[in-house]
């Protein structure tokens, strides 16, 4: 009887085991039917609905002896679907519920409360919307991660007084709502580890923070934290890890801040503390410490020099004095130093690349002194060399040229001497090399062009003599090339003009000589040309006219000839003085171009040759007359021309005296579409004047879509013109450049604006014109151009794509302020939803979004994208496209890995205003620099 009530109890279990069995079976295999997953294997591809199939054998589950599951581990599998808690709270023993690394979406509702056995919950890192429901049955948890899930909203820290057994709290990252420091989190006594970083709490650290004894890692950093730091944070004994920076501490570091003895990661950076670093001499285990962008003052501890697993030191942009340890670093594996921008004094200590280990030493804007250690020639594992801005004598050891991974060598602003040697050679990843402003000598070695990754070379302010290396035309990759204000001589090398990449050429105030090469003009991106105050000799080349420089100096030297008429313009004026044996056709200020004079001795030749050949060959009639009319076409006056004048505005001013007005001495600039001229009115009004000229035939008329030619016809203009004029003349907004009239003809087309006396935005930043434009400037500028842009996309009655938004097309009145200008390529919508396309892609490069470019597909978020670029110029002071972003990177690509690499680079909105920005930060700042920002 007994051994039956047995077999029936045993029976009953089975069945009542087999019956939950399988509606966990069923909960899971719902759960995988709302989630996808790009991962491989797939993780679902064991989860499958047989008659034999468990739960507990499914990839990422676990179960209890009984069968029953009891952990969901789906970290890091490529998940994306949304969850339904309700059914998986329905898992009577789920324990476990991991989750993390993944790109859930959706909002997590309050039915996760119903999980009241958990003691493992990981949503962190996922892409969830709304706010976090309050859980307060989920008392037994233990682990709670739920950091940059995308929440929003109140976090609801009152659930966590029920939670008493939490030893991990993570809910950092999210967008929550402003609050002060949870007082919740102070009962939390087991806590170990507390991650609030950037999770919007303000006000002060309470002092109650100092009995979770427990805690090995702090987190607060990226929050609106005030005040002071309270001495209890001396209590936390056993911190590993301390993170506070970026909040708005303030005061001294707190006496009992010395007890922390465990601590090895400490980051302070980017808060307003002051004092001195008197207390962190304690603290002997340091690993990273790095306290960057406050007002620290006084000595760098002498302790320093003997910490024994110190690797990272970042104290720049502060106000400390004295020396550092000389010992400093000797001990570990020692990383990097970055304490630019202090008050140093002293030598630069030369054993913290000891262990072979160094990466980045950075030391510029002190005031140290002394040689360059030796020891730092075979440290091969150095990125960065820079020691800028200080009072460093002596000769640079050879092999700090050679360093075959140096990314940046810059010496600049010393009192350094020597030269540079061949062992420059072996730098095969050099792209910067900074030594301006030293007293270096001797020839440049020919070893250079074998370091064919540089970029930038700044040489200038020294002493350097003996001529250019002839193979500087191997270095591909060079941008810009200072050389000016030393004694070199002899010919500018002709290799130069294979150098296609260089956008700057600067050799003035040397010795050189000879002709200027032809092969200057075929560089294509050439924007800056100084040759000035040199003994150069010979023609100007005629290829120059074909660049578009921004620059361009040729001042004294010994140039002879016709200075090329595309030259003669107002933009060049004083390029060409003191050169005597100069002419020109149109600058009055030169003696007037006779044939002989304005033809070199080739030419003479080859004209008579051409005369010769005519006469022996008997050139036909026909097309002498075809040609002869041509250039008639071209050489008569604007005013003999047929014009038709249309207003848009109350205009003060006739057709003539615009006319009157298109002649070289008043071109300012050329555009894409035609030359712009200034135009001073007879009552003193200034306008700009754009003229496209219509692409003519043999006989003097404009192309029509037929085959033979109409005469009497108009012609059709061009297709910029049309556009420009379309657009324009509709638009009424203080932030738009304002069109007075079109004045068109067969052959011309005009285009009249206001005058705006302080050019384009882009010369301010970036030219030879650039000023010093504060951050309120900068801020109005700004605004007001976003102004004009949203009234061109939501202003005008079918919205208006601009399609180039530049700095270069965005004027500056004498105030100013801004104007959205160069219409050209503006396209007005069509009535299609806002979406149009295009097959040719209009824009410039480094504005272009990058979606326009593979689908051609254009609307207002084009536009928007290229002024986001604009932004990024008005904050940092850098071009669209920079040497130093890398291949193929623009400055989109180059801030957004600013902003993403943790421990590397401060947050670009802080650069601060002292430091002198003048189209950018200052030179010799590396925390200005863009290689050197160095936070997270």
């Amino acid at each position: 009887m007994s051994s039956r009530i047995v077999l029936l109890l045993l029976s009953f279990l089975s069945v009542a085991s087999s019956s939950r069995g399988n509606g966990e079976l069923e909960i899971l295999l719902t759960l995988a039917e709302n989630l996808h997953s790009s991962a491989l294997p797939n993780p679902f591809s064991t989860w499958t609905p047989s008659s034999s199939s468990s739960p507990c054998d499914f990839d990422g589950v676990a179960c209890n002896p009984s069968g029953s599951v009891t952990r969901i581990d789906l970290s890091g599998r490529s998940l994306s679907g949304t969850l339904n808690f309700t059914s998986l709270c329905s898992l009577p023993s789920l324990e476990m519920l991991a989750l993390s690394f993944n790109s859930l979406s959706g909002s997590v509702p309050a039915d996760l409360d119903r999980c009241s056995k958990l003691r493992y919950l990981d949503l962190g890192n996922n892409d969830f919307s709304g706010s976090f429901p309050d859980i307060p049955s989920l008392g037994e948890l233990q682990y709670l991660y739920v950091n940059k899930s995308g929440f929003t909203g109140g976090f609801p820290w009152g659930s966590l007084v029920n939670m008493k057994k939490l030893v991990i709290l993570s809910v950092g990252d999210n967008n929550f709502d402003d609050s002060p420091f949870p007082e919740e989190v102070l009962e939390l006594m087991d806590l170990n580890w507390l991650y609030l970083s950037n999770c919007s709490i303000q006000g002060m650290i309470p002092p109650g923070v100092g009995k979770l004894t427990k805690l090995a890692n702090l987190e607060l950093s990226m929050n609106s934290i005030t005040g002071e730091i309270p001495k209890e944070m001396g209590n936390l004994v056993n911190l590993w890890q301390l993170e506070l920076y970026k909040n708005g501490l303030t005061g001294k570091f707190p006496a009992g801040m010395r007890n922390l003895t465990k601590l090895e990661n400490f980051d302070a950076s980017l808060n307003y503390l002051e004092g001195d670093l008197s207390e962190l001499k304690y603290l002997t285990n340091l690993v990273s410490l790095q306290l960057y962008m406050n007002d620290f003052s006084g000595e760098i501890p002498a302790e320093f020099g003997s910490f024994q697993k110190l690797v990272n030191l970042s104290l720049y942009a502060n106000r400390l004095t004295g020396p550092l340890p000389e010992m400093l670093g000797s001990w570990a594996e020692f990383d990097f130093i970055d304490v630019s921008e202090n008050f140093l004094t002293g030598t630069i200590p030369p054993y913290m690349c000891q262990r072979g280990k160094m990466t980045e030493l950075l030391v510029l804007q002190n005031k140290l002194s002394g040689n360059i250690p030796a020891t730092y020639s075979n440290c091969t594992t150095l990125t960065r060399f820079r020691v800028s801005n200080n009072s460093l004598t002596g000769v640079v050891p050879p092999g700090i040229w050679g360093l075959p991974n140096v990314n940046i060598i810059d010496l600049d602003s010393n009192q350094l001497d020597g030269g540079v040697t061949p062992d420059i050679q072996n730098a095969k990843s050099l792209d910067q090399l900074f030594i301006a402003n030293n007293k270096f000598s001797g020839e440049l070695p020919v070893e250079i062009s074998k370091a064919r990754s540089l970029v930038a070379v700044d040489l200038s302010n020294n002493g350097f003599s003996g001529r250019l290396p002839q193979s500087i035309g191997e270095l591909k990759q060079l941008s810009s090339l200072h050389l000016e204000n030393n004694m070199f001589s002899g010919s500018i090398p002709e290799s130069l003009g294979s150098c296609d990449s260089v956008s700057a050429v600067n050799m003035a105030n040397n010795s050189l000589s000879g002709e200027m090469p032809p092969s200057l003009g075929s560089l294509p991106v050439l924007n800056s040309l100084n040759l000035s105050n040199n003994r150069l000799s010979g023609p100007i080349p005629s290829s120059l006219s074909s660049l578009r420089l921004s620059l361009l100096d040729l001042s004294n030297n010994r140039l002879t000839g016709q200075i090329p008429v595309s030259l003669s313009i107002q933009a060049y004026n004083g390029s060409f003085s003191g050169n005597p044996g100069l002419c020109s056709y149109t600058i009055s200020s030169f003696q007037r171009c006779s044939f002989h004079l304005g033809m070199s001795k080739d030419m003479r030749k080859l004209i008579v040759c051409f005369v010769l050949l005519a006469v022996l060959l008997g050139i036909s009639i026909g097309l002498y007359v075809c040609l002869n009319r041509r250039e008639r076409a071209h050489e008569r006056s604007l005013k003999e021309e047929s014009w038709d004048m249309k207003s848009f505005q109350v205009l003060s001013f006739t057709e003539d005296e615009i006319l009157d007005s298109i002649k070289p001495e008043n071109l300012i600039g050329r555009g894409g579409s035609g030359n712009v001229y200034r135009v001073v009115l007879d009552n003193g009004k200034e306008l700009a004047v754009k003229h496209i000229r219509n692409a003519a035939d043999c006989y003097g008329q404009k192309k029509t879509q037929s085959t033979a030619p109409i005469l009497g016809t108009r012609a059709k203009r061009s297709r910029e013109f049309d556009s420009e004029a379309e657009t324009l003349s509709s638009i009424r907004h203080v932030n738009v450049v304002k069109l007075y009239c079109s004045i068109t003809s067969d052959d011309s087309s005009l285009l009249v604006y206001e005058y705006l006396p302080n050019g384009s935005l882009w010369d301010r930043l970036h030219t030879s014109r650039k000023m010093e434009l504060d951050w309120e400037t900068r801020y109005e500028v700004a605004v007001e151009a976003a102004k004009g842009l949203e009234y061109l996309h939501h202003g005008c009655e079918r919205p208006v794509l601009h399609r180039d938004v530049k700095s270069s097309n965005i004027l500056l009145d004498q105030h100013f302020k801004p104007r959205i200008a160069d219409f050209g390529l503006a396209k007005i919508l069509q009535n299609s939803g806002g979406k149009d396309s295009t097959h040719i892609i209009a824009g410039t490069h480094g504005y272009i979004a990058p979606e326009y470019g593979y689908t051609n597909k254009v609307n207002e978020k084009s536009d928007v994208y290229s002024f986001g670029v604009v932004l990024m110029e008005l904050v940092t002071g850098k071009r669209p496209i920079e040497a130093e972003f890398g291949e193929s990177k623009d400055i989109v690509s180059w801030i957004s890995s600013m902003l993403e690499t943790k421990n590397k680079h401060p947050e670009l909105s802080r650069l601060k205003n002292t430091r002198g920005l003048q189209g950018g930060c200052h030179q010799s700042a590396e925390s200005c620099n863009p290689l050197h920002w160095d936070t997270s």
